[in-house]
């Protein structure tokens, strides 16, 4: 058996489960609160920062699992965990939206930069799914469609970097919006922010690492198949710091870092497939990838064109507090995940 803890015990596996979900939730909702507060401090975006702040550091977890699976010698397994991650990130707007029941999400998202996030999520995954379509072949340790998906990325970071100031954009027609609750900003000082946000960074990457590893070694017990097992149930575990972000996010109405969190995020992990490409020791790691990881990728795609939509048309009607965007999303989700179990 595989995994760093695959020799434990079942339930010592499934008690550090536990646990390290539990350490993943709680930093993810500080972790919002951390990042509210340098908004207000700094003025930087709440668009902006979901992308560069809350987006790199929630994406952690894939990074320790996508590279400790590359090292292990199974490629493969990381990019489908890095891709079902997308999918699932993305559904966790509907769970959100689902719990919370305040109408439409998307209608209480009034910044064109998120729109150009989820844009530029389904560029790279479009990448994805043509790499994969026509094969790779490796240029200076990873594949050459691997180093152009990641130049995509950066070009995708500078854009959203300049995107809060340099957009000319105007909002017609904006929903009334709520009042935003007087949420106390921490006493601490600029360097105490930047501290205690890299504190609780280094607790996503750990407990995220032991809860993805503990993931495999109950999943495998059950004889699921190896793709299906990294598309779903490590992507799940992984995605729990976005949750927990979030949920804390949604709570203190901040809409916008919310969904920033969850496009951003999906933008950093579709960069990771370098990082695996470069760490696997095969050849390069898109050209071994299939129909299941096709499969994935487009759910990807459509879940997040399903949210472009509803931001673009911002008078999304609602079930019972729910966005028809969201269900829709949530059924893309399910429907796929079915697909993707007859594939594995």
């Amino acid at each position: 058996m595989s995994g760093w803890f695959g020799s434990l015990p079942l339930a010592a596996s499934a008690a550090l489960f536990l646990g390290a979900a539990a350490v993943v939730w709680l930093s993810g909702t500080r972790l919002a609160r951390l990042a509210d507060a340098i908004a207000r401090r700094t003025g930087i975006g709440q668009a902006t920062l979901g992308v560069l702040l809350l987006g790199g550091v929630t994406s952690m977890p894939e990074i320790a699992v996508a590279g400790s699976a590359a090292l292990a010698g199974n490629g493969p397994l990381a990019v489908n965990n890095l891709l079902g991650g997308f999918t699932m990130q993305v559904a966790i707007l509907a769970l959100a939206d689902a719990i919370f029941r305040r109408g439409a999400l998307t209608r209480a998202v009034p910044d064109p930069v998120v729109l150009l996030q989820g844009t530029m999520g389904v560029v790279l995954m479009a990448l994805v799914v043509a790499a994969i379509a026509v094969g790779d072949r490796a240029v200076l340790g990873a594949g050459l469609w691997s180093w152009g998906i990641f130049a995509a990325f950066l070009v995708a970071l500078r854009l959203l970097s300049k995107a809060d100031s340099s957009l000319d954009w105007k909002v017609v027609g904006e929903p009334p919006s709520e009042e935003l609750p007087n949420v106390e900003t921490p006493d601490y000082s600029t360097s105490g922010l930047v501290l205690r946000t890299a504190s609780v960074a280094a607790a996503i990457l750990v407990s995220g690492w032991v809860l993805s590893s503990t993931a495999e070694t109950l999943a495998e017990r059950t004889g699921i198949g190896q793709s299906f097992f990294g598309a779903v149930f490590v992507a799940i575990a992984t995605s729990l710091p976005e949750v927990s972000t979030v949920v804390a996010a949604m709570r203190l109405k901040r809409y916008v870092m919310a969904v920033s969190d969850i496009l951003g995020t999906n933008l950093f992990d579709i960069a990771l497939i370098l990082v695996v490409d470069l760490a696997y020791a095969g050849p390069a790691v898109l050209g071994e990838m299939g129909n299941f990881s096709i499969l994935a990728a487009v759910l990807g795609i459509l879940v997040t064109a399903i949210y472009v939509v509803g931001l673009l048309e911002r008078r999304d009607p609602a079930v019972a507090g729910v966005g028809y965007d969201s269900i829709a999303v949530a059924a893309v989700y399910l429907c796929g995940i079915v697909l993707l179990f007859t594939l594995r």
